[in-house]
């Protein structure tokens, strides 16, 4: 017998319910609100500044209205920090006020990754004043200091302010620093800089209440060489040539990890270099009234992107956003190796730049001060952080290279890296992180050195080691050659340690040939923290003594079959 499928009305039957709404401003739907959209409502974040230098900053930690400690200080690049002696365990049981110091981490926005002397020594300054040394480089290309008191912060400001640095939704939801290529105007492989493009977003954008209250963050990146993970960022420009219009930018939108990993997708535009602000800030412009604000966990734009897809993202763009349609473009030639600066390269007008690693981007305000006089009596005046928490030293003549090497190997900087320095890195952990499970930054360390012993070098091989304190992905665990996720295990006692559950095999599209993906995860391959270098170790060997000639590390995971990656 058939069915109908047609609704009724009479009777007792319901009428049919309306999908409900995702918080999607431009549709109408600002009803009900999750607690960090009511937060936003209820005052813009960026206004908390005044309140920090007029209030909180003259009657201490205990006066800070929980509202503006644990939400809108955060456009300020202000976090609480874990306080000390509280295990992974406890991490998601706690609740905040039980977890959280009276002190903070602070993230200084570092956009392109640019910083002149003056700059690197104010920071090396404020850490040894004010941080207890701390100083970390991120993957973002920002630098992060710790154990900052709220009493210090306006002090802290006016120093950074001075030489043209800002702590300005270095963190919350708004637009975080926009990254750039290391060697953006030095490098001989660039055909366009597009550093005027990013100090245009920042100067018009940033800290503009109109794009303060975004849906949650906004990562982007703007680079001519394929030297960014363009793949994982909500937004990218990545330089191509269009054979008819010649040099311009390829756009792509939608990337992030954490716990639902998308990769960016290309619009198929070609965007010139003057266009590129509007095209940013039309981007934004969607995210901001497009985005999913009804639940916290979909309110990142990858998932607009994904829901929509390519063509429908692109149509309202144009349409909506810039009143006129964009330039279909070529895809972008990539590198035939993967590029990270490490070592000594020469610059486009002959001069050198070196690379140099820090182990897992820890640093400290004395090692800072340090390099800034290295680097000064070598002749330069520019310093580049880059977005694998290693640095460089632009601008050296060649005759002073092999001195600048030495006297960066002096302080802890080591130009000439073994695979495993240059190719780790971890996120802050929980030595001061409220998310974090595990700590990162001194096992990244043990792991190198126990792999720079017992290993060695790998014969121009590259095996990349990411270390996550949690799920969220904080230093891309998914696209690592060897992704390790911070979580607790089973002891050899029966006892819950810390330890990480392994992904293999990961990475993106950064040179010809290679596919981006997030790998290979085993159902229940995990190690014990402790037995994590014995792991690595017995892995690599393992991939050494049966790869094919030519084969990557990522290519053999695939291929072997599961035992071998236990």
């Amino acid at each position: 017998m058939a069915v109908s499928t047609t609704p009724t009305t009479g009777g007792n039957a319901r009428p049919a319910r309306r999908p409900r709404g995702e918080g999607q401003w431009a549709l109408g739907h600002r009803e009900p609100l999750n607690p960090n959209e009511r937060s936003k409502k209820d005052d813009n974040p960026l206004n908390v500044r005044a309140r920090i230098e007029n209030i909180y900053a003259h009657r201490g930690f205990d006066s800070i209205d929980p509202a503006d400690l644990r939400g809108r200080f955060r456009w300020w690049g202000l976090y609480t920090q874990r306080k000390a002696g509280i295990d992974g365990g406890r991490t998601a049981v706690l609740e905040p006020e039980e977890l959280e110091d009276k002190y903070f981490m602070l993230r200084v926005r570092v956009d392109g990754g640019q910083l002149s002397l003056a700059q690197l020594r104010v920071i090396a300054d404020i850490s040894e004043r004010y941080a207890r040394g701390s100083a970390d480089i991120t993957d973002r290309q920002n630098i992060q200091l710790h154990w900052i008191r709220v009493e210090d912060v306006p002090a802290i400001w006016k120093a950074l302010e001075d030489v043209g640095l800002y702590t300005t939704e270095a963190c919350g939801d708004c637009p975080r620093v926009v990254m750039g290529s290391p060697v953006a105007g030095v490098s001989a492989d660039e055909v366009i800089d597009p550093t005027p493009a990013i100090d245009e977003i920042v100067e018009r954008f940033i800290g503009d209440p109109a794009y303060s209250n975004l849906p949650r963050k906004f990562k982007s990146s703007i680079s001519w060489l394929a030297d960014m993970p363009y793949e994982v960022n909500d937004i990218s420009f990545l330089g191509v040539v269009h054979p008819e219009h010649g040099p311009g930018f390829d756009l792509w939108v939608g990337g992030g990890l954490s716990t639902n990993p998308m990769l960016a997708q290309r619009l198929g535009v070609w965007v010139p270099m003057a266009e590129l602000a509007d095209v940013w800030e039309g981007v934004v412009g969607i995210f901001r009234d497009y985005g999913y604000r009804r639940l916290r966990h979909r309110a990142r734009l990858k998932f607009l992107v994904n829901d929509w897809g390519v063509e429908k993202f692109r149509e309202v763009l144009e349409k909506e956003y810039l009143g006129r349609a964009l330039i279909d473009g070529p895809a972008p030639e990539l590198p035939e190796k993967p590029i990270d600066h490490i070592g000594v390269h020469t610059q486009a007008d002959g001069n050198r730049y070196v690379g140099a690693a820090p182990v897992v981007g820890r640093t400290s305000g004395e090692q800072l001060r340090k390099l800034a006089d290295v680097v000064e009596a070598h002749g330069s005046d520019r310093v580049r952080l880059t977005a694998y928490q290693k640095l460089l030293v632009l601008d050296i003549a060649p005759e002073k290279v092999d001195s600048l090497v030495g006297g960066l190997r002096e302080i802890g900087l080591e130009s000439f890296p073994s695979v495993w320095r240059r190719s780790t890195m971890a996120c802050t952990g929980i030595e001061y992180c409220k998310l974090a499970i595990v700590e990162t930054k001194a096992r990244g360390q043990q792991l190198v050195e126990r792999l720079e012993q017992r290993i060695g070098d790998l014969g121009g091989e590259d095996i990349s080691i990411h270390i996550n304190g949690c799920p969220n992905a904080c230093a891309r665990t998914q696209i690592a050659d060897i992704g390790l996720k911070g979580q607790l295990v089973m002891g050899p006692e029966g006892k819950q340690v810390e330890g990480f559950q392994i992904h293999l095999g990961g990475g993106l599209g950064m040179a010809e040939g290679q596919k981006a993906g997030f790998g290979r995860k085993l159902r229940g391959l995990k190690t014990t923290a402790d037995e994590l270098p014995e792991y690595v170790e017995r892995l690599t060997r393992r991939y050494l003594a049966g790869r094919t000639e030519g084969e990557r590390f990522a290519d053999w995971v695939v291929r072997v079959e599961e035992d071998e990656l236990r």
